[in-house]
């Protein structure tokens, strides 16, 4: 496609699961001619580094983080903070006054964005573009069966009928194959909202959501193959076709390390992994990973360390250590001993791993994980079975997916406080690595096969992109429509 010249404003929402995906996006409407603008808050600048050098067409727009005196000074990224809905809300909360540097940038730029595409957690740019004349696309991380139970969430609002009862089921009839989940489950950006209904700043993160829910169109990182009936659920709900299937978003070909430069820091290289994982036979590897964000307490670092050691199967282990909101001396220990116990046969690796080059080696044989959205893909991608233990928000959902559905996991746990049985979980690991053909691992080689079918030329989300490139080159500028800015 030639460059249209159509300028688009990209706002990632800061945090690894939902910024890392929305600039694989991003470098895919790059290459189909698109001029974009990326915002970002100064510490987040790194992480676009790839995409700058590339890409002439991609340029940055850095602004101050908003103050907010409940995120300690100084952190920027999500990452760098407790996974709880409240901590949530508040980066939330914070990025809604993003708006004015906004509003005054595009008012002195010489040829302002035609379209603005941002994060699910960002739903006041939906009035921000109305209030500019420009349409709004949802930028979905999540996949589709996830987004589908969060937009019920916020347009039908399920209440308890016991307060105080985490046990109590909330099902979703209307979305395909009915599903349901006990309260505590339940999204807590939701649950806080209910708990909090009547105080004016949390009416902001309603607000927000409606505002997704009424945006001009939707991007989700899944593919038609794997989520299909969901997709075409959530055009109906929506009301109209302007829905998108793109996935799995993955760094370009010759960027397999994720890239190192916006993944983080590590002890071990990339190198050194590779040529351990080459002394493995085919599909021997467990690798362990619990995502940028979660960071397991000492209780749950035991459990997961003895049946490790107990299931004899060598791994990999990502170990993410504990944050400044973290008890200290509570979380992310490794076990005393343990590592000179498993030398030779496992690796415990702090900090970032290049999890896509992980995946793809030829020795890997399962992952254990916390079934974030990114890791599910990529592990579909390399046709992978999964050891499943949701933690929070949508990881039930794609857990529900995987486990229940697609058959290509086991579930060994359950939730943020929730701790495996160590013989138990030594059980299943072994089982699962010990399937040669069938079964899960089988049933991931399939769904590789489709997932990779779909990001090739001629396929259902590389044509995705193709139309919505064309769709946004399109987009007529908003000079055109003689916007005045208040």
């Amino acid at each position: 496609m030639e460059e249209s010249g159509k300028h688009i404003l990209v706002i990632p929402y800061p945090a690894q699961g939902h910024m890392l995906t929305l600039l694989d996006l991003t470098y895919q409407l790059a290459i189909r001619g698109l001029t974009i603008t990326i915002l970002v808050t100064p510490k987040n600048l790194h992480f676009l580094d790839p995409l700058l050098a590339k890409h002439s067409s991609i340029k940055p727009l850095v602004v101050p983080f908003p103050t907010c005196p409940q995120i300690p000074q100084g952190i920027e990224n999500f990452k760098d903070l407790p996974p709880t809905g409240e901590y949530a809300i508040h980066m939330m909360m914070s990025l809604v006054k993003l708006k004015e540097n906004i509003l005054k940038w595009f008012k002195f730029h010489p040829s302002p964005p035609v379209a603005i595409i941002s994060d699910m957690f960002l739903g006041w740019t939906h009035q921000l573009a109305c209030q500019l004349s420009i349409p709004r696309y949802v930028f979905s991380p999540s996949g589709a069966m996830a987004l589908a139970v969060i937009y019920s969430l916020w347009s039908k609002f399920p209440r308890r009928v016991n307060v105080g009862d985490d046990n109590e089921i909330v099902s979703f009839d209307q979305i395909p194959n009915c599903p349901k989940y006990p309260w505590w489950q339940i999204s807590p950006i939701y649950r806080a909202f209910l708990e909090n209904e009547d105080n004016e700043e949390f009416g902001i993160i309603k607000e927000g959501f409606d505002g997704n829910l009424a945006s001009f169109g939707l991007v989700i990182n899944t593919f038609n193959k794997l989520e299909g009936d969901y997709v075409e659920y959530l055009k109906k709900e929506l009301g109209h076709e302007r829905v998108w299937s793109v996935g799995p978003l993955l760094p370009p070909d010759d960027d397999v390390l994720g890239p190192i430069t916006r993944g983080g820091s590590s002890v071990v290289m990339a190198d050194d992994l590779c040529s351990w994982l080459d002394t493995c036979q085919d599909g021997t590897v467990l690798y362990v990973s619990f995502g940028s964000q979660l960071v397991l307490t000492n209780r749950q670092m035991e459990a997961v360390a003895l049946g490790l050691e107990r299931s004899g199967v060598k791994f990999i282990w990502s170990v993410k250590g504990a944050t400044k909101g973290h008890v200290e001396g509570e979380y992310g220990t490794i076990p005393l001993g343990f590592e000179d116990r498993v030398v030779g046969r496992g690796l415990v690796v702090k900090g970032w791993v290049p999890q896509v080059l992980i995946l793809r080696h030829r020795a890997m044989g399962a992952f254990l994980t916390h079934c974030g959205w990114n890791s599910v893909l990529e592990s579909i991608v390399a046709g992978v079975p999964m050891l499943a233990w949701p933690m929070s928000a949508d990881q039930f959902t794609d857990a529900t997916l995987l486990v229940g559905q697609l058959k290509v996991a086991i579930k060994v746990c359950d939730g943020i406080s929730g701790i495996p049985n160590c013989d138990e979980f030594a059980s299943i690991v072994s089982k699962l690595m010990s399937l040669s053909k069938g079964g899960e691992r089988l049933r991931a080689k399939e769904y590789s096969e489709e997932a990779l079918k779909a990001i090739k030329q001629g396929g259902d989300s590389y044509k995705s992109l193709d139309e919505f490139a064309i769709h946004l080159s399109q987009t007529a500028s908003p000079l055109d429509k003689h916007i005045v800015l208040e």
